[in-house]
């Protein structure tokens, strides 16, 4: 069986109608104050894109990308992990301008998951990009834009407890932030997962920052490909989440690579061969914005301001039969 938590006398908050205008309810909301609190626009967003044009997501670089070929126009595709850097062309090519940005909904195929409650093989997020200039690639500025996407999420979740009065989720408001090294030396002795639920467990809204490089330990905390997160300023949003007694990632993002930390992370992560993919020669010469991006969790946010217990109960998907066993005795509806 897949990992799976059944939290003890859990019982779902709305019934399935309203849950079902529930999650409707929180991304409709939650879209609009997030186009509102980070100057967004909507746009249409590709489900798969040429594999030969390195705009995929490599996540860690070891997930298998769903591909097929397209004979009407000779080419082979593969359905994105994520939108990263497709993201930042787009910006280029719609003719953005500074300190304006998009959003869309991004749907993905990730068949190399490992299942629970948090995570399926299906993933839908909203997927943002924002052109920000030389002088906002700081900490103060990646901090700002957390606060306002927490700040959007906290509103949203007070909005839906005044509609859904049955929901009792309480979110806490103000954001602390800490380093992965800060991390290591504040709880050396646990894995960077058990870290992250001791720190978000006592603080319940942080921001863990500087994800990709190696730490003094020599270990990594966590998995980032080298070609659109500037390891030094980025991040994930965490909230504590009271019914799986878990801290819940709601977001990754930060300030993405310059021309001279691309060339830097490519060499680190020995991923040198690709500065000859198109998008990572403009990358390199200079030809795309600075931006600052990042994805946000469409089922998990409604996971987390519902008070669901597993991500099928917002999201159609596939699971083991023992996890469909399991959540049906615990009364666990999946979808």
């Amino acid at each position: 069986m897949n990992k799976v938590i059944i939290p003890k006398e859990y019982k779902p908050a709305l019934g399935s109608y309203d849950l079902q205008r529930a999650i409707a309810f929180t991304k409709k909301r939650f879209q609009k104050a997030l186009a509102n609190a980070l100057n967004l626009k909507r746009v249409s967003a590709p489900l798969f894109v040429e594999r030969t044009s390195g705009l995929n997501d490599d996540l860690n670089g070891v997930e298998r990308p769903v591909g097929f070929d397209i004979p009407a126009i000779g080419c082979d595709a593969e359905v994105v992990h994520s939108l990263a850097k497709w993201k930042r062309l787009a910006l280029k090519r719609y003719g953005f301008a500074m300190h304006e940005g998009l959003y869309t909904d991004m749907n993905a195929i990730r068949r190399d998951e490992e299942l629970d409650n948090l995570h399926s093989v299906y993933v839908d997020q909203w997927d943002w990009e924002k052109i920000i200039a030389a002088e906002d690639r700081n900490f103060d500025y990646l901090k700002a834009t957390v606060r306002s996407i927490a700040g959007a999420i906290y509103d949203v979740s007070e909005e839906l407890a005044e509609v859904f009065p049955e929901l009792k989720v309480k979110l806490c408001p103000e954001v602390t932030f800490i380093t992965t090294q800060e991390l290591e030396d504040l709880y050396p002795a646990l894995s960077p997962e058990e870290r992250e639920n001791a720190f978000v467990r006592e603080h319940k809204t942080a921001f863990i920052m500087q994800i990709g490089g190696k730490l003094r330990s020599g270990i990594v905390h966590g998995g980032r490909a080298p070609d659109y997160d500037d390891w030094a300023l980025n991040g994930d949003l965490f909230f504590w989440d009271e019914i799986l007694d878990r801290a819940i990632e709601i977001s990754s993002m930060g300030i993405r690579v310059s021309p001279q930390s691309l060339d830097r992370q490519l060499t680190l992560a020995g991923c040198d061969h690709r500065r000859t993919l198109p998008f990572h020669k403009m990358l390199l010469g200079g030809e795309l914005p600075l931006t600052i991006g990042g994805g946000i969790g469409q089922s998990r946010l409604c996971m987390l301001l519902i008070g669901c217990a597993h991500i099928g109960e917002v999201q159609c998907g596939l699971w083991d039969a023992e996890t469909h066993a399991a959540c049906e005795a615990a009364g666990i509806p999946l979808l």
